[in-house]
């Protein structure tokens, strides 16, 4: 099911693919995966990443893995490590021993195979967002909706967002992303309430219309969204664990909003094969894995915490909080003010620089809005009538829910 949520591929994904496994990147493109570049000004165009689906993206990977020279792909459950010495020396797979002189952990946030030796993540957690998403594909022929850049289209409301990514060959996702303490809107997950959502919102209104796509899996809960960051270092403090290392989400965290999942991952596996090449041991790569991705993923990991829990407080009432940093989004936002914010955006929104690279500008956001001004929400209903149109939807279709029972939630917030 994962796949089939929406995925953003920046341009590091690409790239790492090009220079570490070709076949793979071209076997994606056959595929359908399709380039794409951003207008900059100052730089002109500029790689922008992929449109692909996530199981497109993967088929190629595994089209091309049996040529890999010392590959072996199995399908197994991984019982738990070898240990021996104060160093990992393997793996237990259904029962059976796999010796190695490293072992990579790619099992994701909810891997559990490593926490006995692998201390728990101390940065982040649960950032106060779920979605729902559904995946549709243009009609033969049919024009694509609204983009408000090459990889997605977005709009921001007065409670919730709307994204939409687009897919190669006019496959694209709609995701709707809300407070997780917002019961009301979680009946988003049902098709009426989703449909009733799109046709509402003006931007989901032209991509979703039946006459221009359809839609071709169910509406997809995914469930509360976390920010997180969990190093290399063993539990109770003690230092890395020789013969393992942790890569991917298994690191870093963060929300889908800004598609930078892949990406984060995608650099990781460069900077890990680069330490692989000049250490003798691979077993020793843990250590100095762990400084790079302390330099180079918790800030992203931070950034998100930051500016997805400033959006989740805004969302339930909250003022911009001018006492401390302002979020990276409400820095970018600010642009539109002061066009001198702009010159520092292509750097943070491709990820060649790191956060701290907007802070130079931070300030001539802060006095943007200490003159009073505040974005404009985009233009689409408010929370409270996306509420209402989600109850007329449900009960038009008999759909019946505790919260439509007592109607509590609905009138909490008016």
């Amino acid at each position: 099911m994962q796949f089939h949520h929406a995925h953003g591929f920046r341009p590091q994904v690409g790239q790492v693919l090009q220079e570490e496994w070709p076949a793979a990147f071209a076997a994606w493109l056959t595929l359908g995966a399709e380039p794409i570049s951003f207008d900059i000004p100052g730089l002109g165009q500029v790689p922008g990443g992929h449109r692909s689906r996530r199981d497109t993206f993967e088929r190629a990977l595994r089209a091309t893995s049996d040529d890999v020279s010392g590959l072996s792909v199995q399908q197994a459950h991984v019982d738990g490590l070898l240990s021996s010495g104060g160093r990992v020396r393997g793996v237990i797979v259904d029962g059976s021993r796999l010796e190695a002189d490293l072992v990579v952990d790619a099992s994701g946030r909810s891997g559990r195979a490593v926490n006995g030796l692998r201390a728990p993540s101390t940065v982040g957690g649960l950032c106060g967002m779920a979605y729902v998403d559904r995946h549709y594909r243009l009609l033969d022929g049919a024009e694509p909706g609204p983009m408000t850049n090459p990889l997605a289209w977005q709009a921001d409301f007065d409670g919730y967002q709307a994204i939409i990514f687009l897919h190669e060959r006019g496959h694209f996702s709609v995701l709707l992303v809300r407070p997780t303490a917002d019961a009301a809107l979680k009946d988003l997950r049902h098709p009426a309430a989703f449909e009733a959502a799109c046709r509402a919102i003006p931007g989901l209104a032209e991509w979703t219309d039946p006459a221009r796509a359809l839609p071709v899996t169910e509406v997809l809960p995914g469930g509360p969204l976390r920010n997180a960051y969990r190093g290399q270092g063993g539990i109770d403090e003690r230092p890395v664990v020789p013969g393992l290392v942790s890569v991917g989400d298994a690191v870093a965290t963060t929300t889908p909003t800004f598609g930078r999942g892949l990406a984060t991952t995608f650099v990781q596996v460069r900077e890990l094969l680069a330490l692989l090449d000049s250490e003798a041991d691979p077993g020793l790569v843990g250590e100095p894995f762990d400084a790079w991705c302390e330099d180079n993923m918790l800030p992203w990991v931070l950034d998100h915490v930051h500016m997805d829990g400033d959006l989740v407080r805004r969302w339930q009432g909250g003022d911009l909080d001018l006492t401390r940093r302002l979020p990276s989004d409400l820095i970018l936002s600010a642009a539109t003010e002061d066009p001198r914010i702009e010159h520092a955006s292509p750097g943070y929104l491709s990820m060649l620089e790191l956060p701290s690279s907007l802070d130079a500008v931070e300030p001539l956001a802060r006095a943007v809005y200490a003159s009073g001004w505040r974005p404009e929400y985009s233009s689409g209903p408010t929370r409270n009538e996306l509420v209402e149109i989600i109850d007329a939807a449900l009960r038009e279709r008999g759909v019946d829910t505790p919260r439509l029972n007592s109607q509590s939630v609905s009138s909490a917030r008016r």
